[in-house]
């Protein structure tokens, strides 16, 4: 499997052939901001041009840098050849081949635009920094369904990968037996992503990434006061991480539980979004696993700059999600504020 994974960082301008060299040969790069209409443009990108026209314009001087030996490919070309990419899971030679460029350069350029919008974390993907902006997040997800105190709902979703070969492959076997990273996520009311965690294999569970995660460092240090995630059962319940209760016993547990429920699946939503949005999520990314995490975050990014700019979904976006269950339900880990939700649906 290595020999597959490596055979992107061939250099295929100065490949030797049965002793012969391969001459290069530049060819036409097509303008799609220009060839394809909003709708086509916005089906093979996933993103509108003015979003992507945005996005350029942050991350344009990164692209400045000569790609290839023999020729300077422009920064929207770059910008396109990796939207493409993301859109379609293709192989390196197909969106090349797409973008009249050789497979080394695609590979070279995908890393190099990924980066690039990695480095826009930051000012994209952000939990709440101060009081009003905790405040008006309880606001939006108290008015789902009357849940107080809420600032995100967690959940983890699985990327699927190749195998990464060697020794630690196994570490990255789901519970389906395919190969994947499973990524922690939190969003907000509107669907956007607060914090994204892409750096562990698929055989690990949903607690033990929180656990290890900034996040969870985060609200154990009070950093967000008396703020509150919601998550599902795969997560141990905390003083500040809300589970759904096993089995309800009352009135007030059956209304604990539909509005933690409810308010939750905002996660979901979102989850679904993003993966209908960017099909190599789900198609299967042939790439080394630093990249694989480099993708995700940088799909994720994409995912909260369109709902900023409100774009719609695709049009041909299927926006089922294949969920992992997790085959771990923790129980009997009560803490006292979940109790005194309980005590206040009892009213």
């Amino acid at each position: 499997m290595e020999h597959f994974i490596d055979e992107i960082l061939e250099l295929e301008e100065v490949r030797i052939v049965n002793g012969i060299r391969r001459q290069y040969t530049i060819r036409e790069r097509p303008n799609y901001l220009e060839i394809l209409d909003d709708f086509d443009f916005f089906r093979r990108f996933r993103l509108k041009k003015h979003t992507v026209l945005l996005l350029l314009g942050k991350i344009n001087d990164q692209l400045l840098s000569k790609i290839t030996r023999n020729s300077n490919i422009t920064p929207i070309t770059q910008l396109l050849v990796t939207l493409r990419y993301y859109a379609s899971g293709s192989m390196y030679v197909t969106v090349a081949d797409f973008a009249g460029i050789s497979k080394a350069a695609a590979c070279r350029i995908i890393e190099k635009v990924t980066n690039a919008i990695c480095a826009l974390r930051p000012e994209y993907i952000k939990l709440p920094s101060t009081v009003a902006e905790r405040s008006s997040l309880m606001d939006e997800f108290f008015k789902i369904a009357q849940f107080p105190k809420v600032i995100g709902a967690i959940d983890c979703t699985h990327v699927q990968i190749q195998s990464p070969g060697g020794t630690q492959a196994e570490h990255f076997k789901n519970q389906k037996g395919s190969f994947s990273m499973n990524v922690q996520c939190v969003c907000d009311a509107a669907l956007k992503f607060a914090d994204v965690e892409p750096h562990w294999p698929g055989a690990t569970h949903d607690d033990n990434i929180f656990d290890s995660s900034r996040i969870r460092a985060r609200f154990e240090n009070q950093e967000m006061a008396d703020a509150l995630l919601l998550g599902d059962s795969g997560y141990a319940c905390r003083d500040y991480l809300i589970t759904p209760l096993h089995e309800p016993q009352n009135r007030a547990e059956d209304r604990f539980n539909e509005s933690q429920m409810r308010t939750r699946n905002v996660i979901e939503r979102t989850l679904e979004l993003w993966t209908g949005r960017f099909p190599i999520l789900s198609i299967g990314m042939r790439c080394k696993i630093p990249l694989v995490q480099s993708v995700i975050m940088a799909t994720a990014i994409l995912h909260n700059l369109s709902r900023d700019a409100g774009e719609d979904m695709p049009p041909d976006v299927d926006v089922h999600r294949e969920e992992i269950e997790n085959d771990v339900i923790l129980l009997g880990n009560s803490t006292q504020v979940q109790r005194q939700l309980i005590e206040y649906f009892s009213t």
